[in-house]
Order: structure tokens, then sequence, then C-alpha cells
């Protein structure tokens, strides 16, 4: 495919379902495997992060439609050397890695600043790697290989997975309000 003949919209919501869908399965395992109710409840991450009950953190996952919308403008203009070129994945996974995770512009937890500048404990941060790390190699894998090798079965599986994210944090953010 050419660049000529790709369509933003097209990008967007290739960009955009792919990190809702890494999103939300990553942030469910992580959820249950690093215990995050119980983190999230005690200090430091409670003065950090809202309780996992809170309707937030319920519509979370659909609201990542504004990450994944900033993610197609930034990344609108690296398309060339991520989708058509070898490696493009990795290029990709080392674009986000590097700008979003490791070298934040305040002293966000797992970044080098929040390393340096925060009194939380280090393995306490590094404890977030174990969601993000695979949470972005999944999404910048999907979006490379999407355009590898485009299938209609990858659009509609794409609709079929973000509806389903939609229904059930919906679904969550009503039980969150009625508590």
């Amino acid at each position: 495919m050419e660049t000529s003949d790709l369509k933003f919209s097209t990008f967007f919501w290739r960009v955009t379902s792919s990190h809702m869908i890494t999103y939300f399965i990553m942030g469910a395992i992580a959820a249950s495997v690093l215990n995050y109710k119980e983190m999230f409840e005690n200090p430091p991450f409670s003065y950090l992060m809202k309780p996992i009950d809170s309707p937030w953190v319920a519509i979370g996952p659909i609201l990542q439609v504004f990450r994944g919308l900033v993610f197609s403008v930034a990344l609108w203009f690296f398309r060339d050397i991520i989708l058509f070129k070898k490696y493009g994945w990795l290029k990709l996974w080392g674009l986000i890695v590097g700008l979003s995770i490791l070298s934040t512009t305040g002293p966000t937890p797992g970044s080098i600043e929040g390393l340096i500048y925060t009194k939380i404990p280090v393995l306490s941060q590094l404890k977030g790697y174990i969601e993000v790390l695979p949470q972005t190699l999944f999404f910048s894998l999907l979006v490379f290989f999407w355009y590898e090798k485009p299938k209609k079965l990858w659009n509609v599986l794409s609709v079929i997975l973000v509806s389903i994210m939609v229904i059930l944090c919906t679904m969550g953010l009503i039980v969150s309000n009625n508590n």
C-alpha cells in the first residue's frame, strides 16, 4: 500500500481500536495479577489513583478513544517509518516506550523522572512495566500487521471487540454508580 492511498480515518480506527483493545485486555490482566484494588487503596498509589470501583475507572477504557486520537495524529507523520518498513512495529514500540513510558515530561511512576523524583519505591514503580510494556508491544504489533496483512475480518473483529468493551465498561459504570 502506498502512503498516498492511506486515509486518516482508516489510520485513526486501526490505531484507536488497537490501543483500546490492548489497553482493555492488559489492564484487566494487570488489575487481577497486580491486585490493583489493594494497590490503589493504599499509599503511595492511593494518592495518585482512583479506587478501582470508581465510575471513572469503569469508563476509562472507553475514554481511551481520546488517546487513540492523540496517538493517531502524532503517529500520522511517522506512518511511512512504522507501517511500511522492515521492523516498523519495533520502531513504533521503541518510540512509545521511549517517549510515553521512560521519558515522560513529569515524574510519572516508572518513568526516569518518577524513579528520580518520587518517593514511590522503585520496585513498586517497576511493577507497572508488567502491564505497559506488553500492552504497548501488542499495540505496535497489531497496528503494523493490520497494514501488513489487511483483511476485512480484522475490521469486523475490531468492531466486535470494541463494542464488547463498551458494553462491559457501561455495565461497570452502572454498577459503580449503584454502590
